[in-house]
């Protein structure tokens, strides 16, 4: 064979090589182009409209899952944190103490209990005492026309509802210091004997309205007395039913005299803040039941 046919030879043989190999990338690129369609025809809605993916459903605002997949709602989240403050205000965790006595170590907390078994510090004074701009009792200048600042503002919001409900508050007696305990405890003893005083009057140190977060309420009504009639009263009802949506409870139930040392007192509410009260409305506790480690279950 000369040299020139074996050129054409060989310029014969790329050029199948080439036109063979174009066929099977043209193939495969058809198989190929087939397989993404048919692909798209099984996710997306319009045949061939490569616009459209399919993408995972987005969770619905404010659930999550738990561990072992069941859904978390909004309301798990508030009982979560409801449980926690409860446990963080416990009655065993603030606490101390102090000799004979028992002395709180949470003062200040809107969700101090003192009871005749826990008292102040000594010479505690709330440091943000403030008058409430709420029609009272009485005239005049006086300590007792006080709270802490957070719960006053709170009492002008129910006094401004019950007004608007066609309800007649009076505020009646608020902070009450050291030196007026001793006055009013004495004063007590004095009128109806001791054991009388113990279940009515707190001993100096002892008493809630030293906190500055209880006030006694009453109406026109009623003579504006503070007495159990005031429970009965349209205005006593609407104050225990409404009361807990600006903060406050009533602090001294009828008929729980065993667990809070006190006899019943429709007129004495106490601020506890308006993310706790509703709840402890509505959970028919003590406030000591409330806060009883023992009853929290986180």
């Amino acid at each position: 064979m000369t040299i020139t046919k074996m050129k054409r030879h060989r310029w014969t043989i790329v050029l199948l090589s080439t036109l063979l190999l174009g066929s099977v990338l043209l193939t495969g690129c058809e198989e190929g182009g087939q397989g993404q369609k048919e692909g798209q025809n099984l996710n997306s809605p319009s045949t061939g409209d490569t616009s459209q993916e399919v993408t995972p459903e987005a969770p619905t605002e404010g659930t999550g899952n738990t561990s072992d997949g069941s859904e978390i709602g909004e309301g798990d989240t508030e009982v979560d944190s409801i449980m926690a403050m409860r446990a963080q205000n416990s009655l065993q965790s603030n606490v101390e103490k102090q000799g004979d006595l028992s002395v709180v170590t949470n003062a200040e907390a809107m969700t101090v209990i003192v009871n005749k078994q826990r008292s102040l510090p000594e010479g505690y004074e709330p440091s943000d005492l403030v008058e409430p701009n709420v029609p009272f009792s009485f005239d005049g200048p006086h300590e007792k026309r006080h709270l802490r600042k957070e719960a006053a503002g709170a009492l002008e919001q129910l006094f401004a509802a019950a007004e608007n409900d066609g309800i007649e508050l009076r505020a009646v007696s608020g902070y009450r210091s050291y030196q007026r305990q001793v006055s009013v405890y004495n004063s007590s003893v004095e009128r109806n004997g001791e054991e009388y005083a113990a279940r009515v009057s707190a001993k100096p140190g002892y008493s809630e309205h030293q906190t500055g977060l209880s006030i006694d309420v009453s109406s026109p009504s009623v003579g504006n007395v503070i007495e159990e009639v005031f429970g009965d009263s349209e205005e006593g009802k609407w104050l225990k039913e409404h009361a807990p949506e600006y903060g406050f409870v009533i602090r001294y139930p009828e008929g729980r005299e065993e667990t809070t040392g006190y006899v019943y007192e429709p007129w004495h509410i106490r601020y506890v803040g308006k993310e706790l009260a509703p709840d402890i409305a509505e959970s028919g506790l003590t406030l000591e039941e409330y806060f009883d480690e023992d009853n929290i279950k986180l």
